[in-house]
């Protein structure tokens, strides 16, 4: 660790990063129903520590020093609001397209990847329900599909650390070991046109994985596991909330980090 603090390390623009290449487009996956979480708008749009949660993504991904624009995909009906009250709260380095969500997320990230723009040869496709991924993780998951020709993708990933068990009719047939268990996070990086193809495949043949990597995986390619951080968490339930605002308010009491990309008109707070 260098002696440039926890912000510096946390975010790798501050530091001066020079030569890396912003070779990257991060498409944002904010087109969910808040179904789940209960409440009408999306958790998308949810308070956590005085921003709607989906800034908190876009803050890191535009500190991400491989990143060179930035996809957001919503709901038609809330692209003023994404516009608004997300995207205009913050004063980010790259430029932010947005495109309309679709009836699926695997339909949603498909519109996300057309709005791609053509000169960005790696896609990281991120959920805006995982409000606390960094960038230092984003940039070694960019960096594992960039170093790494015979890569097909790199996944954020934890390894699983509870015990599994395998049930059927609410009984236990059999509790697999778990140290080849990890549990997928996002980003998920992958070269644009194989995506892309694979996307359009899956489509074809009417195939729904539960994630992106899982398209990629059925083409035979080789997916990367990236260890990072399990309070990358997902944002689901109303208690997911509370948990992630109690690690969030603990990171920004270390380092403050983000706060300089908030637009913030005189008077406001956090």
């Amino acid at each position: 660790m260098s002696g440039l603090g926890p912000c510096a390390e946390a975010c790798p623009e501050r530091v001066g990063v020079s030569g890396t290449r912003r070779d990257t487009c991060a498409v944002v996956v904010a087109g969910g129903s808040g179904e789940r979480f209960g409440d009408p708008r999306g958790k998308q749009y949810v308070d956590l520590c005085g921003l709607p949660l989906a800034c908190w993504s876009l803050i890191a991904l535009d500190r991400s020093p491989s990143i060179g624009h930035i996809v957001v995909v919503c709901a038609a009906d809330h692209r003023r609001e994404m516009r608004e009250d997300v995207i205009s709260r913050l004063r980010l380095r790259c430029e932010v397209t947005i495109a309309e969500g679709g009836a699926t997320r695997q339909d949603s990230v498909r519109s996300g990847l057309a709005a791609v723009p053509e000169d960005f040869g790696l896609v990281a496709i991120h959920d805006a329900a995982r409000p606390l991924i960094q960038p230092v993780s984003v940039e070694r998951a960019i960096a594992c599909v960039r170093d790494d020709a015979g890569a097909g993708g790199a996944i954020c990933a934890a390894r699983v650390t509870d015990t599994l068990k395998l049930v059927e009719d609410a009984s236990i047939v059999a509790t697999p070991d778990r140290s080849f268990y990890w549990s997928a996070q996002t980003p998920q990086v992958f070269r644009t046109a194989q995506i892309v193809a694979a996307h359009k495949a899956a489509a074809r043949d009417k195939y729904l994985g539960t994630d992106d990597a899982s398209l990629i995986e059925r083409s035979g390619a080789r997916v990367v596991c990236v260890e990072t951080p399990r309070d990358n968490l997902k944002v689901t339930l109303p208690e997911d909330l509370l948990i992630a605002r109690a690690l969030l308010q603990s990171r920004l009491a270390v380092d403050g980090c983000g706060l300089d990309l908030l637009d913030l008109n005189e008077g406001d707070s956090l």
